[in-house]
């Protein structure tokens, strides 16, 4: 296998990749979603950002959201078919196949992660539907290159593609990042689309200035952007954003969709056994304001 394949470690090998004691951004996220593969390490860098901003889980969750609405719409509405989505994440909740391949059973689509216990549950992602196809590439978005030698197993890239880079920017220093978005997007044809989140510090300064540093303690690269600084990962590769434009994540095309029971059946004694991010599991993500949301959020497409 040459040194451009993508890897394919063994149970055992991705084991020994994974580290524990470090927090990891993907693991993080999955306990302010309730996902079980995180670690201690993951489950303090959560309750200190909860601690710091005790509204943030709605970041988490509208962020998740944006992405289920927005592939609903580029497979519904602009009647895409393929999807390259990098940073995956973990499992948890719906994700990318599951709601493309519920309006479009025959959606090819790709996930890129490198966190070995993303890998360690790609099991799970890939079950596709029968007349799709899902396929895992372990890869980082540092290496576009090899991103798109790999996803070409699966996706045409002669034909439009939808790239997701949702809530994975942000881990990308300056120079980097507008590089690597520049490299994926040359590399699709015209008709193809970018659905981008990315936290920012235009809104509500204060409280994600907080998170922030509980990330930085931790050793995690942690860039908030403007919106203009947003907008170049579009304006430079010539891609023209549909409406509502590049806006909180919780106003992006709403519909106000549950994103789960929020603790029907559930009596006050239960909640009250449970720590604080597992009752926030247990809110109504639609309880929002402006002041609770730090993620842009937008949809373009290249002409």
């Amino acid at each position: 296998m040459g040194d451009d394949a993508p890897r394919h470690d063994s149970a055992e090998q991705l084991h020994q990749r994974i580290d524990s004691s470090k927090a990891h951004p993907a693991r993080v996220y999955d306990v302010f979603l309730g996902g079980k593969d995180n670690y201690a390490a993951d489950r303090d860098a959560a309750a200190a950002a909860l601690a710091a901003n005790p509204r943030g889980y709605l970041d988490v969750r509208h962020n998740r959201d944006f992405m289920r609405r927005s592939v609903n719409y580029l497979t519904r509405e602009a009647g895409l078919r393929q999807f390259l989505d990098i940073g995956t994440g973990l499992p948890t909740q719906e994700n990318v196949h599951q709601v493309a391949q519920r309006i479009a059973p025959g959606a090819r689509i790709v996930y890129v992660d490198n966190d070995p216990v993303v890998l360690a549950h790609a099991r799970a992602l890939l079950a596709s539907g029968p007349q799709g196809a899902t396929a895992y590439i372990d890869a980082d978005l540092r290496d576009p290159a090899k991103i798109l030698q790999a996803a070409a197993g699966t996706i045409d890239l002669d034909a439009p593609v939808a790239l997701g880079l949702v809530a994975i920017l942000h881990f990308i220093e300056d120079a980097e990042a507008y590089d690597i978005v520049r490299s994926l997007v040359d590399a699709l044809p015209a008709g193809s689309a970018l659905f981008l989140s990315h936290l920012t510090s235009d809104l509500n300064a204060e409280k994600i200035a907080k998170v922030a540093e509980t990330y930085h303690e931790r050793g995690f690269t942690f860039v908030l952007r403007s919106a203009d600084e947003v907008r170049r990962f579009f304006t430079e590769n010539g891609l023209e954003i549909v409406e509502p434009g590049i806006v909180p994540a919780h106003h992006w095309r709403p519909d106000h969709v549950a994103d789960h029971d929020g603790g029907a059946g559930r009596d006050e004694a239960y909640m009250a056994s449970l720590d604080p991010i597992e009752q926030t599991m247990y809110r109504d993500i639609n309880d929002v304001t402006d002041d609770d949301i730090n993620v842009y959020a937008a949809v373009a497409f290249k002409r």
